[in-house]
């Protein structure tokens, strides 16, 4: 018990060691030491450790700061002034901490904040990330219309508004969108209705993982051609082939069925008293098991075709099949011989097998699934 209390003891004494920011002060991580000693000093105003960071540290972290301000600055760095506004928030945060606490403001008796300089320093920052992305736009690719748009979201962040950021946001967002339209191929008229609800789906899909803020934007041929859509960037085509529905196929089981139970019976002692006493006896009955089934299946191939140049950039088949089926039954004898699927199977009527497009569009569900992955990932690498 002693040694687990000098164990808790020591951790505590490390761990006190540690959070009063003088083994970050001896790193060089002033930023770090600062808000350590700070802390610690909130808590503890007389921890001597905490007040020598607080009392050598600040002085050296400002000093330090300042002179990589002085080397951003002269250096080559395209986005030196947000580099500059970084630090200097920097600054301003440690200081804030400084002030917030008394036992920490009493040792410092010169406080930097940089104040009046902010705004210039944001403006200049923001016209860097602004000029950067008139470069990028200028390059007239999408991923440099992509990083275009950072830039310029970047600029407005810094300057809300700033000169016609937002108009050359929705600019390049446009120029770096992937614009796909999504076509069906039409399959056997009779399955149409069908189809139409699949494709629906999976364009409701696309719209659903892919939304306004990514840069693969989706559309039906309908909205395609109401938006005067004339060169999308790609086609997403899908079709169904060799879709078949097999004749119906009824199958019957007959099955002997026994079971061991055991039950009580009532015995006779004398004139006036009975007992209860148990027996083994076979439980028989026969079961008639019928089965209906239709079986279907087909494949829909995936096809994605740049639209300038007619290349095709993607190409994918994915095989699909479902059987309908319905078992019923007749059974004559002892119940008790039935187990749970029996009794349930029992249960069950005769009924008919699902018309031909309810057939389809079960026989679409487990290739939707198998389809979404392979879509979301192949679209993910545009975004």
């Amino acid at each position: 018990m002693r040694k687990y209390l000098l164990f808790i003891l020591t951790g505590l004494l490390l761990l006190n060691s540690c959070s009063t920011g003088k083994k970050s002060l001896q790193r060089g991580d002033y930023y770090d030491a600062i808000m350590k000693a700070a802390n610690r000093l909130g808590s503890d105003p007389d921890n001597r450790k905490a007040m020598q960071v607080v009392r050598e540290g600040y002085p050296m972290a400002v000093a330090f700061y300042q002179e990589e301000i002085d080397q951003v600055l002269t250096s080559n760095d395209p986005f030196r002034w947000k580099r500059t506004l970084e630090i200097m928030q920097t600054v301003n945060r440690m200081s804030d901490e400084i002030r917030r606490i008394p036992a920490a403001r009493n040792l410092i008796t010169s406080i930097k904040t940089y104040t009046s300089e902010m705004a210039d320093v944001q403006n200049r920052a923001a016209q860097e990330f602004y000029e950067a992305g008139l470069d990028a736009l200028s390059r007239k690719t999408r991923e440099d219309a992509k990083q275009a748009y950072f830039h310029f979201q970047n600029a407005d962040g810094l300057v809300r508004g700033f000169k016609d950021t937002k108009q050359k946001m929705l600019e390049s967002k446009d120029k770096a969108t992937l614009k796909v339209v999504v076509e069906q191929i039409p399959v056997n008229g009779k399955y149409e209705y069908s189809a139409q609800f699949f494709y629906d789906n999976v364009f409701q899909m696309l719209n659903q993982q892919f939304q306004e803020k990514d840069f693969v934007h989706f559309f039906s041929p309908e909205e395609a051609e109401k938006m005067r859509l004339k060169y999308p960037d790609m086609v997403l085509q899908m079709g169904f082939y060799d879709f078949f529905i097999d004749r119906p196929q009824h199958l019957e089981e007959e099955k002997e069925l026994s079971r061991q139970v055991e039950e009580k019976y009532q015995v006779k002692i004398s004139k006036d008293s009975t007992a209860t006493r148990t027996r083994t006896v076979t439980k028989k009955g026969k079961i008639k098991i019928l089965t209906d089934q239709v079986a279907s299946g087909g494949l829909l191939e995936l096809k994605s075709v740049e639209y300038q140049s007619q290349k095709i950039l993607f190409t994918d088949k994915i095989p699909g099949q479902f059987t309908w089926q319905n078992k019923y039954g007749i059974f004559v004898g002892d119940n008790e011989v039935l187990d749970k699927e029996q009794i349930a199977i029992l249960n069950n009527k005769m009924i008919m097998p699902p018309a031909s497009q309810d057939m389809f569009v079960l026989f679409t569900k487990p290739i939707f699934n198998q389809m979404t992955d392979k879509l979301v990932n192949y679209f993910r690498q545009f975004n």
